[in-house]
This record gives structure tokens, sequence and C-alpha cells, in this order.
């Protein structure tokens, strides 16, 4: 390349293709992109399935406390004390991921929340047996979510300060890890705990970049990672959290020896499987007597409505014989509302062989079905391309529920429903139900209304004008009318122009012709060559076609030669 002199215009061509070479090795692919969303929504779906797992140990180990405080006690402290350190540090995570969207999109956390959260239900740990509803982060629809500029400034800071959040976040990962070590009595370099950062025990990890050269925790996961990766990175370390509560619950839970299980005081426990009911549906739960072997045959009184039963209601109760220590009670769930029940547990106490009353009581919620249609773009569907939305029912998985729609087409896409509709419908409107087979029952969960709209058209420009001074050059180097969907967030939908008119003034004399597609002719181009300082081209009766197969008339272009 160094045989002759490069021209100016030589230099600036070379000088052009390093930096689209640049942009080229920076670009994020749509594939690369679609796999973090894939794997962040299965560890969302981890941590779910952990959450209930967890929910439940703390209602087993509740459970014992409350039939054994003295000998269940000191274990259940330390339960108590992971409980509130595991939620703390998800508390804090969580926080981090919507601190990160902020950050990137340069939004408030009100408009953030707004746009980009939805509201799912998860086993309360403070609660067991209970549900409460949380925010969470629907990270396909983040618009910046492929940007990392801004997420590593907050994340690393500036230079080699290391004030940035990460570094607060490797502490606090660390803090957690040391805690659950202490808890299950492991060696500080042990692997069953993950959550590892920059030491395992007093061993130092060394990462490399792809140059090899050495770095921190810190910056080998989050210098110059898009926000999708962050975000990925924040839900396995939550995964990581629960996981580390988990160990540490059953080891704690397993700590207590078979001998403390042989009480000498017996109280009754009702141990729901869910608080939260379908209307229509049934409530089930089971009331567990821990301290007799599994040959005791309880016997059951139960009545709906009262907190206890005494003399005067226990003729409308209702009987059930149990077997192995455990009474199965199934009510109705018939009426919306909060339904309370009552009763006592008859069993033979094996010390005095005696018949011995012990009384419960319980309530549980019966909820209206209900489903949750969310477009995951826009808060319409356009005809001619595919919807992405977001189908959810509480207390159901999504394999569960079976959606339908009164026009077009309703279909999965991976995780995602598409909604496709191929012509306009009446009223501009459309209808997304759902059904739900519940114990042998098709149950209708509800259903949302949706407008129906055309694609917006897209504003005609050449070399990104519509009007104004233009180089000559310029001009001939865009060689025709590109169609630009400003603010469309479909990104693999295009108008297609069909012909428009390209006319000009020369020597005061009107000349025009039409021209069929997007790009010049060879007279158009030999017209823009040979035109002067001042003269005008007009590119006007614009026709284009859009997704949805409708012709649609652009703005018109008028653009002066420099």
């Amino acid at each position: 390349m160094a045989g002759y002199k490069e021209t100016p215009r030589q230099k600036m061509i070379a000088m052009m293709y390093l930096v689209l070479y640049a942009l080229l090795a920076l670009n994020v692919s749509k594939q690369v992109l679609d796999a973090f969303l894939v794997v962040n929504e299965n560890i969302q779906d981890t941590n779910t399935s952990l959450s209930a797992k967890i929910a439940t140990t703390y209602n087993r180990f509740e459970t014992q406390y409350q039939l054994s405080k003295e000998k269940v006690g000191p274990f259940w402290e330390k339960a108590k004390e992971v409980r509130v350190e595991s939620n703390n540090l998800v508390k804090y995570l969580q926080h981090l991921k919507l601190k990160l969207v902020e950050v990137s999109e340069r939004k408030d956390s009100a408009y953030v929340i707004q746009h980009y959260y939805f509201d799912t239900l998860v086993p309360d740990p403070f609660h067991p047996g209970e549900m409460k509803k949380i925010k969470e982060l629907n990270l396909r629809i983040v618009p910046t979510k492929d940007r990392y500029n801004d997420v590593t400034n907050y994340l690393i800071g500036q230079g080699n300060t290391k004030k940035g959040e990460a570094y607060r976040l490797s502490k606090r990962m660390n803090n957690y890890r040391q805690f659950i070590i202490k808890i299950m009595d492991l060696p500080a370099n042990t692997t069953k705990i993950g959550l590892i950062t920059n030491y395992r025990g007093k061993q130092k990890i060394i990462y490399r970049n792809a140059d090899g050269q050495k770095q921190d925790w810190e910056n080998h996961n989050f210098y110059y990672t898009i926000l999708a990766a962050d975000i990925t990175l924040m839900n396995k370390t939550i995964s990581e959290v629960k996981m580390a509560e988990f160990d540490a619950l059953n080891y704690l839970f397993s700590s207590i020896t078979k001998k403390d299980y042989k009480f000498a005081h017996v109280e009754a426990k009702v141990i729901p499987y869910s608080t939260y009911v379908l209307e229509g549906n049934t409530y089930k739960a089971q009331i567990l007597v821990a301290a007799y072997d599994t040959m005791a045959k309880p016997t059951v009184r139960i009545l709906r409505g009262v907190d206890s039963i005494t003399n005067r209601n226990i003729g409308r109760s209702q009987l059930v014989k149990g077997h192995g220590g455990i009474v199965k009670v199934v009510l109705p769930a018939k009426k919306e509302g909060v339904h309370k029940y009552a009763g006592f547990i008859e069993m033979l106490d094996p010390a005095t062989n005696k018949k011995v009353k012990y009384s419960f009581k319980g309530k549980y919620v019966v909820a209206p079905p209900s489903l949750t249609v969310a477009p995951l773009r826009m808060n319409v569907f356009y005809l001619g391309v595919e919807n992405p939305v977001s189908i959810t029912a509480p207390g159901l998985s999504s394999n569960e529920i079976h959606p339908s729609i009164s026009s077009g087409k309703l279909y999965k896409k991976g995780h995602i429903w598409i909604v496709k509709l191929t012509k306009p419908v009446p009223g501009n409107k459309v209808y997304v139900s759902a059904t739900a087979k519940i114990e042998g029952k098709n149950i209708l969960l509800g259903r949302s209304e949706f407008r129906v709209k055309r694609v917006p058209s897209p504003v005609a420009e050449i070399a990104g004008q519509t009007n104004g001074l233009i180089g000559k050059n310029t001009l001939l180097a865009a060689r025709g009318i590109i169609p630009n969907m400003k603010d469309f967030l479909f990104n693999n939908y295009y108008f297609r122009v069909t012909s428009f008119t390209f006319a000009t003034i020369m020597n005061g004399d009107w000349i025009a012709t039409n021209i069929r597609g997007n790009v010049f002719t060879p007279e158009a181009v030999k017209m823009i060559r040979n035109s002067r300082h001042g003269q005008k081209f007009f590119f006007e009766n614009i026709q284009a076609v859009g997704p949805d197969g409708s012709i649609r008339t652009l703005n018109p272009i008028s653009l002066e030669i420099k």
C-alpha cells in the first residue's frame, strides 16, 4: 500500500473502512443477544422454583419449632438469620438490576418500573404457605439491552479507583459466602458454596482477558459487557444466593437428630398446599401430628366460618378420619374472599391411652381467575407484523394456559406468544382470552381487549435528509430514497418504495420523470452529476408498500446542491 502517494479522498475512504470495522467488532449479533435473553429467562424460572423449595423448607422448619421450641429453637434461630441475610442480599441484587436499567435507559426508577417490569407471584419465606407479589424485569422489552458504556461506568467506575458498584457487589457476595460457610461449619476454601469472586478462602483467583492479561473478578465480568449480560449475571448471582440458602437450611434441618423428634408436647398444625385458590377450584391442606409415629390414626372435626368448635356448633362440624398421623382436608372454593375454618384433632395419647383433643384453625383466600396479556413492544397490535405478547396467569405455568384470539393468528415462538393480523378487523379491536384445565375442568381465566392499528408511515429520506442543502457527491452516493421507520420498535419490518417522480428546473424548464423502485435512474444520475450550485431537485409522489400490504404516499423531498 506504500507504493504510491494516496490522495485525500483515498485516505478518507480508508479511514471510513477502519471505522466500519471497529463498529462491526463492537456490534453484538442478534443471535448472541437472543441467547442471553433465553438464558436469563431460564435462570428466572429456576429462581422461582428455588424460592418455592426454600419456602417449603422454612414451613417444615417452623412446624418442627412450634412442636418443640426448646429442642429445635437453636437451629430455628440460625435459620431465621439465614433467611434475613439471604433476603437482604437478594433485595440488593434486585435493586442493582433496576439501577442498571435506569443507568442504561437514562430514565428514573418510576419510568423503568412502569414500562419494563411486570407483576408476578412468588412464595413468601417470611410467611410460609403464602404468596407475595413482586416486580420482575422483562429484559426483552428494554431497548438498550445491547449497550454497555453507561453500565460499565456505573459498575467499574473511572480509571483504577475501584469505586464502581461491582466492587461493592463482590464485597457483599464474599461477606454472605463467609456467613453461610460459618453456619454450615465448612472450610473457607470450599467449593460447595458459590458466590466466589477474587478469593476462595486465602487462595486468590486469577482471571484473564482475551489477550491473556490478568483481571480482577469485577473487570472480568463487567468491563464493557452489555446490559443483557449484566442482568443475566445478576440473576445467576441470585440463583447462587438461593442455592446457598437452601443448602444452609437443609444442613440446619438435618442437624436436628431423630432423638429431637420425640416430642413431649403436641400441637396441631395446618399445612396448606396453597392459600391462593382460583374460583371454582378447591382448597387443600394437611393437618399433621408430628409428635406421634406413623401408626397413629387421628380423627378430625372441622367447621367452616368459625374460629373454634364449641359444644354449640359441634353438631354442624364435619368428621374426617386420618391415617399415619395425617388428615387431608378438602374445602370448597366457590365464593371469592377470605374463608376461615376451625376444628380439633382427636387421637390417643400413648402415655395415658386416653383420647386427647388438639385444636387448630386456619384460613384461605379464594380469588377469581386472572389473566394478564401484556404486549412486549407497543400497547397496540399492528397489522402485518409479529406482535410479541406475554400471557400469564397467577398460579399457573405457561404450559397450562391455552390462549385464543378473536381475529388473526396467535401462536408461540420460543418463550413468547405472537399475535399476527393480516387484515383490518371490525371496530379495530381484537380480544385475547385464555382457559386452563384445573382438576378436570376448563376454566375461563379472562379476556383482554386490544386496539388494532396500521403500521405508521415511514419518513422518506435521501442521505438522511428530507430538505435543505446537500453536496453533489453525497446525493450521488445515496443512489436512492430510503423509507426510515423512526421510533418504531419492530426493526424487522420495512417499507419498500415502489415509485416516485424525479424533477428539476433546467434553463427555466420544468423537467420531470417517473421512476419505478427507489433507485435513481441513469438519466437522473446524469442530471445530478451535471448540476450546478443552487440547482434544486424534487422527489415527489413517493409511493411505498408496507408489511401490511397497504400503499402509502410518503412526504416529498426537496434538496438544493451546495
